[in-house]
């Protein structure tokens, strides 16, 4: 491909992190071409971003290749009305307020009212003059005292916070479910046209009965769905409205968890998702969290809990090969601003699974591996149940004895 933006784009990889010279325009033979230079670099980009590494230039890409533009120091960085700041440079000032216990919340690379309480709080401690605003003052005094940070566990320490005072389990807990449709994505480059109507209908059915257990047991679920007067297609064949839900509309149905977010800050948001593979035989069932994809890290402890829990109920109770739980920096884990997983459901490029995923019994048992993970979570048992036999009505009963 050629076309002018490719120049560009090789400046913006370099700008990024790219150390190989020879993607540079000044290089290049022929620097408005999408060589095998430009592509292996985008791939690593990709890569080290936790990013879907395809060498196509898509939307999480442009928007991870704005953020990597700058680095702590470039520009001073300040809270901004109406259009805030982001980049990989606020992200590196959240990580460093955040192990110095000064930031309490997700680092999502956006400068917020939240990242202006801790900087200036930073700057109080600093006794140098406390407006918020990340000049070279603060920074030199950020990186005299960030010498003495030892510790990597003190990333989203209201995550932490929030873990430890959990109770009441899934009563009255916002539990949003998102299913694919309601996801912003790109389809897997070997997909078929179908994939996506495909996998809408299996994930909106699971998020449907999932719904429906986690009122049986008390709790609030919220259904995300952009488009709920038009039920997705294709049809799962005669056992899609034979299982838990029984055809019966959620009430409580938001076009985008936004708002709920914003009110209940403690929610906890699940994704639904289908995979596609170029090869039949891959197979199984992953989850994925908010966190660094090359150490694992956790920048939502809960979201990783969550991921881990649901990933063991899911491989027992439905005999799915288990593929793992990952740190991710997609922005829907990024955006949600609290404690979210995404959840893998099966390759449908493989026949066994796409089978499986085909039958309302077995979406049944993935549902409530869904409910039986977020129990986990949020209840400390002092004799837990094995992984796999615990049951709805074991949920319901723990329920009863509270009360």
């Amino acid at each position: 491909m050629t076309d002018r933006r490719v120049v560009g784009l090789r400046e913006r990889l370099l700008r990024a992190g790219i150390t190989d010279r020879v993607i540079a325009p000044g290089y290049a033979e022929a620097p408005a071409v999408f060589d095998e230079h430009v592509d292996r670099a985008v791939r690593w980009f990709q890569q080290h971003k936790g990013l879907i590494v395809d060498g196509t230039v898509g939307t999480e890409t442009e928007t991870a290749l704005n953020d990597a533009q700058y680095t702590l120091g470039d520009r001073p960085l300040f809270h901004q009305e109406g259009e805030l700041l982001h980049g990989d440079d606020v992200e590196e000032l959240q990580n460093n307020l955040s192990l110095l216990g000064f930031y309490y919340g997700h680092l999502d690379g956006t400068f917020t009212k939240k990242t202006e309480y801790a900087v200036k709080e930073l700057q109080r401690s600093l006794g140098v003059e406390c407006d918020g605003v990340v000049d070279l003052e603060t920074l030199t005094g950020l990186a005299r005292v960030s010498k003495k940070i030892t510790t990597s566990k003190a990333f989203s320490l209201r995550d932490h916070q929030r873990l430890e005072t959990l109770h009441e389990a899934l009563r009255d807990r916002v539990v949003v479910l998102v299913p694919s449709r309601a996801i912003t994505q790109m389809e897997p480059a070997s997909a078929p046209a179908g994939f996506g109507a495909w996998q809408d209908a299996i994930t909106y059915d699971v998020a449907l009965r999932s719904y429906d257990l986690l009122r049986n047991v008390g709790a609030a679920p919220v259904l995300v769905d952009p488009d709920p007067q038009t039920p997705p297609s294709p049809d799962l064949g005669e056992e899609q409205d034979t299982g838990v839900h029984g055809g019966v509309m959620p009430r409580d149905v938001v076009a985008s968890h936004t708002d709920v977010l914003r009110e209940r800050p403690d929610a906890l948001v699940l994704g639904l998702q289908c995979e596609w593979n170029s090869s039949p035989q891959a197979q199984g069932v992953s989850t994925f969290f908010w966190g660094a994809p090359g150490s694992g890290q956790p920048y939502s402890p809960i979201g990783q809990i969550a991921s881990d829990k649901i990933l063991r109920e899911l491989v027992y109770r439905t005999g799915a090969l288990d593929l793992g739980s990952h740190a991710r920096q997609w922005s829907a884990l990024r955006a949600a601003g609290t404690a979210a997983a995404w959840v893998a459901l099966g390759y449908l490029s493989n026949d066994a699974e796409a089978q499986n995923l085909q039958r309302g019994s077995y979406r049944a048992r993935v549902a409530e591996s869904l409910l039986c993970g977020l129990q986990r979570v949020l209840v400390t048992e002092t004799t837990p149940a094995a992984t796999g036999t615990m049951s709805l009505a074991d949920i319901q009963n723990y329920y009863r004895s509270e009360e």
